[in-house]
Parts: C-alpha cells; structure tokens; sequence
C-alpha cells in the first residue's frame, strides 16, 4: 500500500508540477528581494521572513510597520497561501485520478479474471480493428491492448470485450494474461520491429502461447517465426491477392459440378486446352456453407497429368481423395480464370460433355441449399 501511494504522489503530471515549481521559486526570489530592501533585513533573516511569511506562520519577530511593508508581507502572505492551496489541488487531483485509474484497471483485471477463455490481441490499428470486429461477431472474448492514447480511447468496450491501455511488450502483463485461458495471442501492430519485440516478449514470458503475428513486409516473416510467433500473416499479401482476384472478376468463373475423381484428368485437359487457369477447388459438405478450399493454380496440362500419375503409384492418397469426394456427394466447385467470357462458354459447354453442372457462379449459400438436400 505504500508502495502505491508512493507512486501516486510522486507522478505528478510533469506540466502542473513544473508550473508549481516556477510558481515557488518566483515567490521565493521576491520574499527574499523584498524582505531584504523592504523590511531592511539580511540576507539570512530575508529567507527566514520569506518562508514564514509564505507558510503563513508568522512568529511576529518581524513585524511590518509602514505602508509598503505592510502591503509586501500582505502579498507575500496571499500569495503563498494560494501557492499552497495550487500545489495542494494538484496533488489530491493527481491522487484521485490515480485511485480511479487503479480501481477501474482492477475491475478490467476482474473481467479478465471472470472469463472462461479469451483472445488476445495487441495493437489496435487498421488491422487490429477488423480482427476485433471478427472476434466479436463470433461472441468471442477478447482482451484488447493498446499503448496509444489516441486509439485506445476509440476502443468501443462491450461485455466481452477488455482494454487495457499498455505496452503490450510488457512481460508481467503478458505473463500473467497469457495464461491456460488464453486461446491465442494476435500481435497486429503496423510496425514490423514493434511487432518483433512483443512476440519475443510473449515467447519469453509463455513459452507455451499460441501466437499469430502480422508482418507488413515479407522478409520479416522469417525473422517474426524466429522469434517466436506460429504462423506470420502479411495483410498486405492478402490484399495483393485479393486485388488481383477483383482486377480479374470479369475473367473469372466458379462452375459447380458433381463427379467422380476419376474425370479429373479430363477436366484437366478442357482447362488447359482453352488457355485456363485452375485456381482452386471447393468441397461442399452438405448443408454446410462454408466449403472445403483447395488452391490448385494449375495451368499446364501437364499438371494434372503429374497428379493423375501420383494417384496411380499411391493408392492411400487415392483412396483418401475417394472419401472426400463420398463425403461431399461428388459435388464440388472449380474456380476458373480465362481470357474472356467467350472462352468460358466454350469450356463450359466442353464440361458439360463429362460433368454434371450444377450451376454457375453460385454462392455458397446457394450451394448449401442444394447440397442439404443430399442429407
């Protein structure tokens, strides 16, 4: 408890306390210059008569007789006590503000406490902020920190949701959250370096943490695993692909089929021979929206030649490919890119001949609704 009070009283805000400190000695130096012209006193009586004067004790060994020294003692004496009462305020307002800091950040230290698991996410910028509202959309608690004035006081507090405005780099902090409870730890901060220093702070202080890091450029992923993080996400290889994906959509066509793996090798060949990209393949649980995903990118035909090949010499990953094809009823989605719309029509007519089409360009909540009736 003294420890605390200790800290309390002695951070004081650095402008208000150096306002007080100037306050102080000007009237010192003016005690001490009108003590000794005014009064007639020496220098050593002047600084007695100052301090007394400005304390307001007045032992009335000094006594003002005429005018001028009755109005100096008379400022001097109003002009300490409303020094004091300065000086007095800032340090029972500093106190206050002290004590509603501490009990505020032992009520969010309770919430912490009181959750029965919780996601931790450090740095709350662009990124962070997306990451946030992903969470909370799947009712997940997250424990929100922050260093910045500016961006933790635009974090929007909920009942599953805790911000503790500090370094994230902070070893007794992250040591004592990053606890059995914790499901994960995201470090999203703008700044690569920051972001180094946090994961090796979390690694050092939990070595059995689950982090996921983000890395702005991508020759620090390597440096970011080093240090400790699980996996490295770089939003800014994301969004390239995401851009080119955009920049493509004209060109880009999801065809949903139902087959068996044994026409692979002839899907592979319609693709390849109109100039085609495979990009990736989706398996459609029944009723389930969200899709198995596959990236392929297979251009050549070649490819899958060298895939129908592996399959012949590997009867495991054969069969494995079998069941997931029963588990999804043989229904699944091939993502497509192409030059052109004319060319997507001459394949899907090709694909027709070998396929069952289900559609073109479904969502997956219409695909859902198809696949659920194969339940």
């Amino acid at each position: 408890m003294k420890k605390i009070i200790f800290k309390f009283l002695t951070r004081l805000p650095s402008k208000y306390s150096i306002n007080g400190l100037i306050l102080i000695v000007g009237l010192f130096i003016y005690g001490i210059v009108g003590s000794y012209f005014i009064m007639g006193l020496n220098l050593i009586d002047s600084i007695y008569y100052s301090v007394i004067t400005m304390a307001t004790v007045g032992y009335g060994d000094y006594i003002p007789t005429t005018g001028i020294q009755k109005i100096f003692a008379t400022t001097l004496a109003l002009a300490g006590v409303a020094l004091l009462a300065y000086v007095f305020n800032i340090i029972l307002t500093n106190f206050q503000e002290k004590m509603r800091l501490y009990s505020k950040g032992a009520k969010k230290m309770k919430s912490i406490k009181d959750m029965d698991d919780y996601y931790i996410l450090c740095g709350y910028g662009r990124v962070g902020k997306v990451v946030l509202e992903e969470l909370t959309q799947r009712n997940q608690n997250v424990v929100v920190i922050e260093k910045d004035k500016e961006r933790y006081d635009g974090i929007e507090e909920k009942k599953n949701v805790v911000s503790i405005h500090k370094d994230a780099t902070e070893d007794e902090l992250i040591s004592h959250l990053a606890g059995d409870k914790c499901n994960s730890i995201i470090v999203s901060t703008g700044d690569d370096v920051s972001n180094l220093f946090i994961v090796m702070a979390i690694r050092e202080a939990s070595p059995n943490a689950w982090i996921v890091s983000r890395a702005s450029k991508t020759e620090n992923i390597s440096r970011l695993k080093k240090a400790g993080a699980d996996k490295v996400v770089s939003p800014e290889i994301i969004g390239g692909k995401d851009l080119y994906f955009e920049s493509t959509r004209p060109h880009l066509l999801k065809i949903t089929v139902r087959h068996t793996s044994d026409e692979l090798l002839d899907e592979f060949e319609i693709i390849s021979k109109h100039g085609c990209t495979l990009e990736n393949i989706e398996y459609h649980l029944p009723g389930i929206e969200t899709p198995l995903t596959r990236e392929i990118k297979a251009i050549e035909f070649s490819d899958g030649k060298e895939y129908h090949n592996y399959l012949k010499t590997h009867p495991d990953a054969k069969q494995a490919l079998d069941n997931l094809y029963k588990t999804v009823n043989n229904i699944h989605s091939h993502l497509i890119s192409g030059p052109d719309r004319a060319t997507f029509k001459k394949l899907t007519k090709d694909l027709e001949k070998i396929d069952e089409i289900i559609g073109i360009n479904l969502t997956n909540k219409e695909i859902a609704k198809i696949t659920k009736k194969e339940i």
